[in-house]
């Protein structure tokens, strides 16, 4: 069940139905209804007020899997969120703009808070590194984490690469620079120091530095020669 009828309801409408997973979708504007009738012919379309507890007691929100809460109102999908919860065990999803009080949205009893700004960020900056890629980057993936300050990057060795077949122990790696995981032949390995990257590793970079674009911005100026 989803409350609101705007561009992310409906994108995330169309990849559910694609999998086969029933929508039902409240919103209160008639003619917003009218096209995603149109454009979702899959999904139940309710034209009514999606904060009207009976209504969403009458749609059935006691036995729907999950709830998603992505009305333009952050206050409204908050209380829509922690209402959905007190009616069942059932999986919330919350959208919020503006409120930057994240010390008490993570005390509430959300399950998965979204951040349509932060997602788009991250987006941009993925982007970028993709055509980074193109002009000789290896960041293969990149996540952001603890609430945008840090990075999780995925590099893939190659060869030439300053790091290979050298313990981690000897590398001169910049401060605020972890080594959090190396991917060898479908194998997973939690590096300790005599661990080395060899090439056709995929290795999983954690930090708080931003722009790093290749393996080599890892280290520290006597072993890079930057």
């Amino acid at each position: 069940m989803i409350v609101g009828g705007g561009k992310i309801s409906f994108y995330l409408s169309h990849m559910l139905l694609a999998n086969g997973i029933d929508v039902k979708i409240i919103e209160k504007d008639a003619a917003c209804c009218e096209m995603l009738s149109q454009k979702l012919p899959g999904a139940t379309i309710i034209h009514g007020d999606g904060t009207d507890k009976a209504l969403l007691l009458e749609e059935g929100l006691d036995r729907a899997d999950a709830f998603a809460a992505l009305t333009g109102m952050d206050e409204e999908n908050i209380f829509l969120s922690l209402y959905a919860k007190t009616q069942s065990n059932i999986k919330t999803i919350t959208k919020i703009n503006r409120i930057s009080f994240d010390e008490v949205v993570d005390g509430l009893d959300l399950d998965t808070v979204i951040y349509p700004k932060d997602i788009t960020a991250e987006y941009i900056i993925r982007y970028t590194r993709a055509l980074g890629n193109s002009i000789g980057s290896n960041v293969e993936t990149m996540h952001r984490i603890a609430g945008g300050k840090v990075e999780a990057l995925e590099f893939v060795i190659r060869e030439n690469a300053p790091v290979v077949n050298i313990p981690l122990i000897d590398l001169n790696l910049k401060n605020d620079i972890l080594v959090a995981c190396i991917q060898r032949g479908g194998r997973i390995i939690l590096p300790r120091g005599n661990d080395c990257m060899k090439v056709g590793d995929g290795v999983i970079v954690v930090t708080s530095r931003t722009g790093l674009k290749d393996i080599r911005d890892i280290l520290g100026k006597s072993r890079s020669g930057q």
